[in-house]
């Protein structure tokens, strides 16, 4: 049985930043050898469990196969035999597909501390157009991590908008997308959120309204920024200087739809 610590934590660290939870993959172990040593399983659809003492989630390494649409046709398999390269292929960005070993050595296959340095968000594999919800993702990530310069890699940016010109979006929930948006309305810099999802042409799918805003003229006297959809971002920035409130900062995105 090998344990490492994985993802976010990390790419946090790495940067400097402060690090948040802290996921845990193990290596050549059974569901049965987990809770033999005390560890409680999570759920039944995934080998997640909790730490004895510090309740922090260790993930048995598995694979993943598409097999239905959308971010739920996933089938998961999950054997001592699965590696650590393949357990990480399966992640979307290489900035979290690195791992480290008990021992401190960081584990990087997929090239995810040199995207660091470059400040640049790119996806594994292509199997990241199997999963929609990662274009969502990607566009939080990018606001995330606005003010360290990162942005998202050319390749990956042309996968999203390859993924957006096929659908893919139809198959996400309401709720799912809310979810995302509420995380990122919370974030320091949202407008780079929606600046990425319009590069790809996922506004336009998402949010409409929002999309439609762009190339719509305002009067210069009032707006000398001239174009609505650039004005309702510059005054998301400010809302969110200005208040740490969801309502008010959805409000402010809100404010002028109907306009396009």
């Amino acid at each position: 049985m090998q344990i490492y610590l994985v993802g976010g934590a990390i790419r946090d660290r790495l940067l400097g930043l402060p690090q948040g939870d802290r996921d845990h993959l193990v290596v050549g172990a059974t569901v049965d050898q987990m809770l033999a040593q005390g560890y409680s399983q999570v759920g039944r659809d995934f080998p997640v469990f909790l730490h004895p003492k510090t309740h922090e989630e260790y993930a048995l390494a598995r694979t993943e196969r598409k097999q239905g649409q959308g971010y739920t046709g996933f089938v998961c398999h999950a054997a001592p035999d699965v590696t650590l390269e393949q357990d990480l292929l399966r992640r979307d960005l290489t900035v979290n597909a690195i791992a480290e070993d008990e021992s401190g050595q960081l584990h990087d296959p997929y090239g995810g501390v040199q995207d660091l340095e470059q400040r640049l968000l790119r996806h594994v594999s292509p199997a990241f157009s199997e999963d929609p919800l990662r274009i969502l993702r990607v566009a939080r990530f990018a606001a995330r991590f606005h003010a360290q310069g990162f942005v998202v890699a050319p390749e990956t940016l042309g996968l999203m908008r390859e993924m957006t010109d096929a659908g893919e979006l139809a198959h996400l929930t309401p709720e799912r997308v809310w979810k995302e948006l509420e995380r990122v309305l919370m974030g320091p810099t949202p407008a780079v959120f929606f600046e990425v999802l319009r590069a790809c042409g996922a506004l336009k799918a998402l949010f409409p309204e929002l999309d439609a805003l762009f190339g719509v003229p305002a009067p210069a006297k009032w707006h000398p920024e001239i174009d609505t959809g650039i004005h309702t971002l510059m005054v998301l920035e400010q809302a969110c200087q200005r208040s740490p409130a969801l309502a008010v900062r959805f409000a402010a995105l809100c404010h002028d739809f109907g306009k396009g």
